[in-house]
């Protein structure tokens, strides 16, 4: 009997309807917010060294504390502003109210993991004076020897934690995966545009480009889902 009713409600409710109450979203958005408040009580060396040890910057990665692709989302600078946390709550609790919880963190974990991947090796890419390195003409056979002998730099080791990465993919996915037409490709374009112009500043970071990279990221998933999307609905 319950098994009919179960069947019965299941194709009786439209498909893209929410189903469920999101769940995910605020607990990691709670999650965030008490970790910063409570790091930031710490005194100011310890708390600059645990933010640094779960930073996903070049001298971790070099390092291979791959570990930090994960933990960084867990930490950041301070505690989230009203407006940002309210709009990160959002974009990932309609994720998850649209496509599901393991969806969401799929999307989000892999704009996250992806664009701080991006970063690192472009960073790489660069020596410490700014200038791409010579020789060969791709960083990636420098030997590790010559990166280990090269004198520190500061953005090696910078403070690079936070959930803007996840965040931006997120809702670059969201954009690509409206229903309208139009309305998808302004949004897409929009914050696309958005995206780009802190990159083209000259006063930009490595985290600007890390933004776009996550936006980018996300902008194909969702696309990817919608083209899944449509081809199930032409074989049913």
């Amino acid at each position: 009997m319950s098994r009919a009713v179960s069947r019965v409600l299941t194709t009786a409710l439209p498909r893209g309807l929410p189903t469920a109450v999101p769940w995910a979203a605020p607990l990691y958005v709670g999650a965030v917010q008490l970790a910063a408040y409570a790091t930031a009580r710490l005194p100011g060396h310890r708390r600059t060294e645990l933010l640094r040890a779960h930073s996903t910057n070049v001298a971790n990665l070099r390092a291979g504390k791959w570990q930090t692709l994960v933990t960084s989302a867990a930490f950041v600078e301070e505690p989230l502003p009203v407006a940002y946390g309210a709009a990160l709550l959002a974009a990932l609790g309609t994720a998850e109210t649209r496509w599901g919880t393991w969806r969401t963190a799929g999307v989000f974990a892999a704009g996250h993991v992806g664009a701080s991947l991006l970063v690192y090796a472009a960073l790489r890419c660069r020596s410490p004076g700014g200038t791409p390195p010579t020789g060969a003409g791709a960083c990636a056979v420098h030997a590790p020897e010559a990166a280990e002998e090269e004198p520190p730099d500061a953005t090696a080791r910078a403070i690079d934690v936070g959930a803007s990465y996840g965040f931006n993919a997120t809702v670059g996915a969201l954009a690509a995966t409206v229903p309208h037409r139009g309305a998808r490709a302004a949004a897409t374009a929009g914050l696309l545009a958005l995206g780009t112009w802190p990159v083209l500043r000259r006063r930009r970071t490595f985290t600007d480009a890390g933004h776009l990279a996550a936006l980018a990221l996300g902008v194909a998933m969702g696309t990817g889902m919608r083209a899944g999307q449509g081809s199930r609905a032409g074989r049913g």
